[in-house]
């Protein structure tokens, strides 16, 4: 039995103890370049897309659209610029914009209005936000040398104008059952 052991530890030190050069040498990555130049599985290069043209229409909505006999017309308006509007009609271009169709809609701000610049479209459509908006209360115009009418000044019955009106009255916090009696409660058990 220990010539077996001894026998075994021999056989493992002299595995062990092989030499460098008796190693097979380091391989090549060369060798792999025909695969990964022809491989299957290869990752398509990204295709690079043209420089993208500035959107002409990107913040413009319409402002306003309607029909007339000598043609349609339509207001558009900037959302960035608030100076920015042009009134075009269905007939001439104005300063290079030109309605190219209207998608006429029964539905308040359903109506989509296509335009064209220079050759490119879009189609614009209402601002849903401002449609969203409540109507300010904003003073018509008035004419030049025209007082605006002032809004009569409510004053209470019997108060004289100089006279300043009297504190009110108040009362203090009354408590809810200073001392609450407790309520009897029925009894669960069956009456005679």
């Amino acid at each position: 039995m220990k010539r077996v052991f001894l026998m075994s530890i021999f056989a493992l030190i002299a595995t062990f103890s092989a030499r460098a050069e008796d190693l097979p040498a380091k391989l090549n990555f060369d060798r792999y370049k025909g695969m990964l130049d022809h491989s299957p599985f290869a990752v398509a290069s990204a295709i690079v897309a043209p420089a993208a043209t500035p959107n002409f229409a990107k913040d413009l909505y319409v402002a306003n659209a309607a029909k007339s006999p000598d043609g349609d017309m339509v207001t558009i308006a900037s959302g960035v610029d608030k100076e920015f509007k042009k009134y075009l009609t269905t007939k001439t271009p104005v300063d290079g914009y030109a309605i190219a169709s209207i998608e006429w809609s029964d539905k308040i701000g359903e109506t989509k209005v296509t335009i064209s610049k220079d050759g490119q479209f879009a189609t614009l459509t209402f601002n849903q936000s401002i449609l969203t908006q409540p109507m300010p209360n904003k003073p018509l115009p008035m004419a030049p040398g025209v007082v605006p009418p002032q809004p009569p000044t409510a004053q209470r019955p019997g108060q004289n104008p100089g006279v300043p009106a009297p504190t009110p009255h108040t009362r203090g916090m009354i408590q809810r059952n200073p001392q609450a009696v407790p309520m009897p409660t029925p009894s669960s058990g069956v009456e005679q």
